[in-house]
């Protein structure tokens, strides 16, 4: 890890995993709605490693925005 990019998005990731372990009920359908986001910042992280900052912060922010929804939805 050496870009800024590879420490914010391991702990958008770390952030997701702890999401779904202590908030959901653990189920399959969230588990898949959540790996959308960590395919969003796992995508981030290599364009804001290839130089394009703007479309990194933008996927990153839409990978956390989508967590949240699917974290707090009343199941």
């Amino acid at each position: 890890m050496t870009t800024s990019f590879d420490f914010l998005t391991v702990s958008c990731f770390f952030g997701l995993v702890v999401a779904f372990v202590v908030r959901t009920e653990r189920d399959t359908r969230t588990l898949l709605h959540l790996l959308i986001s960590a395919a969003a910042f796992a995508i981030a992280n290599e364009v804001g490693n290839k130089g394009l900052t703007l479309l990194a912060l933008v996927l990153i922010v839409a990978g956390g925005g989508y967590a949240l929804l699917i974290v707090q939805r009343k199941i």
